[in-house]
């Protein structure tokens, strides 16, 4: 059994809900493309008069008809919904597919059969879409979910793969002496000591004693 659509309004209050907003989404695109039409239609000088002489007459038609369409399909949707006691996404795509074929009823049954069959598989599409991008978004709001509980029971050096540092001690530190930062720096204060301690050594070798007085007299 489908869950209940709670985004929109329930029956038979999004009958109406549903007609405006088919309304003003044809006035909107309507209005658009018989501007553009307009001004490709008109003469030189004209142009910008001309498309909104265009769209007075003819944005208000595309605006009716989408009106019309949604307050059809909602009430089939409503229809189906009251027949079959749950919602899924069958009341949809049987609503469009009866809906098309009831606008088109007056062409003929070949043209009205054509119709229904494109309605659903229009609605059928939708729902399709519908349904991945939904089950996109319930994967990774849970994988959120479980890297956020995988999260909470890591230390905090760990959360973004950092590790926990050691201290080091005092061996520690006289072991890296030995390393290459150590034998750039380490060594050469050693050198620098032995030298200092060797040139000591040497200047006071250098001088010799004095000779020691005999007081000794002939």
């Amino acid at each position: 059994m489908g869950t209940p659509d709670t985004t929109r309004e329930p029956c038979p209050d999004c009958i109406l809900d549903d007609m405006g907003g088919a309304f003003g989404m044809g006035i909107t695109g309507g209005s658009v493309y018989h501007f553009i039409r307009g001004i490709y239609n008109s003469p030189a000088g004209a142009r910008l008069s001309g498309g909104a002489q265009y769209v007075r007459m003819n944005a208000p038609k595309v605006g009716g008809s989408f009106a019309v369409w949604g307050g059809l399909f909602s009430t089939m949707d409503c229809a189906m919904v009251y027949a079959r006691q749950k919602e899924d996404p069958w009341n949809s795509i049987i609503a469009g597919a009866a809906t098309g074929g009831l606008l088109s009823l007056r062409q003929g049954f070949r043209a009205s059969g054509r119709a229904a069959l494109f309605g659903g598989a229009i609605l059928a599409l939708i729902q399709g879409v519908q349904l991945i991008a939904a089950d996109k978004v319930a994967s990774a709001a849970q994988q959120q979910q479980v890297f956020m509980g995988e999260a909470a029971s890591l230390p905090p050096a760990q959360v973004y793969g950092q590790s926990v540092p050691v201290p080091e001690t005092s061996s520690a530190s006289e072991a890296g002496s030995g390393s290459w930062f150590g034998g750039l720096f380490g060594k050469g204060k050693q050198k620098g000591s032995e030298d200092k301690s060797g040139s000591k050594t040497q200047v006071l070798e250098s001088f010799d004693a004095p000779p020691v007085p005999t007081y000794e007299f002939n």
